[in-house]
């Protein structure tokens, strides 16, 4: 069974709600509403309905990686000995429990799974793919890319104005 997310219906100031929460999730509710050009209560029921529609899951602290000491990133192709649907859950709730794993993505290509992994260093990674990510259900092979800079990364992204 497919799950396709429900598109939710939005104009020119829902697009500028979410554009402003993006740049700024600390923002008032009152700041807000004077940015996109509303007054205050209709902006809070159309922030509301946002949120209850799921297109703004949650507000977050953007940290710097580099300040905790968990400055390297590293990317991971990672390839299963099995493919069936549930070969894939199994592996999906496994992942998930990696606090290193930043990001996972099921892709179409050679390999089945790109995982971002953040660490202290390159001897954490090791540890980290040795003992955990190589642990994981169906996997046969991993194949690694180190990142040697960050140039554009999520929570940093501006989301477009346009529909």
């Amino acid at each position: 069974m497919e799950n396709k997310p429900i598109t939710v219906e939005m104009d020119e100031f829902d697009r500028r709600i979410i554009a402003a929460l993006v740049e700024d999730g600390r923002m008032t509710v009152t700041d807000l509403a004077a940015f996109v050009g509303l007054s205050k209560t209709p902006c809070q029921v159309r922030l509301k309905r946002l949120q209850e529609a799921g297109v703004i899951r949650g507000f977050r602290a953007i940290v710097d990686p580099a300040k905790l000491g968990m400055d390297h990133i590293a990317f991971t192709e990672v390839k299963l000995s099995d493919t069936r649907e549930a070969a894939l859950r199994e592996f999906n709730a496994a992942v998930r429990r990696i606090p290193e794993v930043e990001e996972c993505h099921m892709l179409a290509s050679n390999f089945d799974y790109l995982l971002k992994v953040r660490t202290s260093d390159i001897r954490r990674y090791r540890v980290v793919l040795g003992e955990k990510i190589s642990a994981l259900p169906h996997v046969a092979s991993t194949s690694t890319f180190v990142a040697m800079e960050t140039v554009l990364e999520a929570g940093h992204k501006r989301v477009s104005r346009k529909g």
